[in-house]
């Protein structure tokens, strides 16, 4: 069974990978694996925050049903 790997500790992977390519003292091969890899998480994070902007942008209707968040202005 594979275990999901959580927003954050993808996160973190993608910050040590970020910090170890900016060293610079990584051979090329790794390097370049190293920024596919990046390259991956990033785009994997993005399309999570984008799902949790979509959910957040929605509120629980009384009958359990989604609909559109809706700002009013009370001035």
């Amino acid at each position: 069974m594979t275990e999901k790997v959580s927003f954050e500790d993808k996160l973190k992977q993608l910050d040590q990978i970020v910090t170890a390519l900016e060293q610079g003292d990584r051979p090329l091969e790794t390097a370049l694996a190293d920024f596919k890899t990046g390259v991956t998480l990033a785009k994997d994070l993005q399309k999570t925050l984008a799902e949790a902007e979509k959910t957040l942008a929605q509120v629980m209707a009384d009958d359990g049903s989604m609909s559109d968040l809706e700002l009013t202005n009370n001035d």
